[in-house]
């Protein structure tokens, strides 16, 4: 099911962080067109994609960010976590080094966007399980330590991705109404151009636990 702009509620943006390879583009290529291109090109610093998702009866437009892996243009795309309200930090189950780099990705993060971002792990490529060599527990372990959900996915395969997207969308939407109720009739949220009354989302609440998303996630990884 489509809907028009003039449709649309909020008007959130996410990033997509990791290394060079692990598959980022193909993943927001399967959530926001149902493709997979096994010859993907590198991304060349930023690209985004855009998709209108209805969760708990609203229409939410998430403008979906990619960015380059390799280390030249990691001077480009610092900025763009720059109101970002979500974040997604990919590696490969396949490729121990991407994961290992997930703690630069994560300085990164905690460097250049909102404090209170919410973020999700997700250990890209589970239809590798012969080549695996990052054990889900990993990936769940580093996920709540930092207080992250989690989940593991196969672009290739289109295993868990909307369950992964959607699962941080409704995570920021629940962010968003809390604030709503906080501030009441005078909420602040900005106007989000070309999108009717749609509200581009600017989240400052500390965000709370979410090892029972780490728990509930955990059940719909690919073993």
């Amino acid at each position: 099911m489509s809907f028009s702009n003039d449709q649309v509620d909020y008007l959130v943006k996410l990033v997509l962080v990791g290394d060079h390879g692990v598959g980022k583009s193909n993943l927001i290529s399967r959530f926001a067109r149902n493709q997979f291109n096994l010859h993907s090109k590198s991304t060349i610093g930023v690209e985004f994609m855009t998709k209108n998702v209805k969760i708990e009866g609203k229409i939410i437009k998430a403008q979906i960010w990619d960015t380059a892996g390799q280390e030249r243009f990691r001077a480009i795309t610092t900025a763009y976590y720059r109101g970002a309200v979500g974040a997604l930090i990919v590696y490969d189950i396949a490729n121990q080094n991407t994961f290992h780099n997930l703690q630069n990705w994560i300085s990164e993060m905690e460097g250049n966007a909102d404090p209170n971002i919410e973020v999700m792990v997700i250990g890209n490529k589970c239809d590798l399980k012969h080549l695996r060599r990052v054990q889900t527990t990993d990936g769940v372990a580093l996920a709540k330590d930092k207080n992250y959900s989690f989940m593991e996915t196969s672009a290739l395969a289109n295993s868990n991705v909307e369950e992964a997207f959607n699962s941080l969308i409704t995570q920021i939407y629940h962010r968003i109404k809390q604030k709503e109720l906080e501030e009441g009739p005078r909420s602040n949220g900005r106007q989000a151009p070309n999108f009717g009354q749609a509200k581009e989302v600017k989240i400052d609440e500390p965000s709370g636990s979410v090892a029972s998303s780490v728990s509930r996630d955990l059940k719909n990884c690919c073993k």
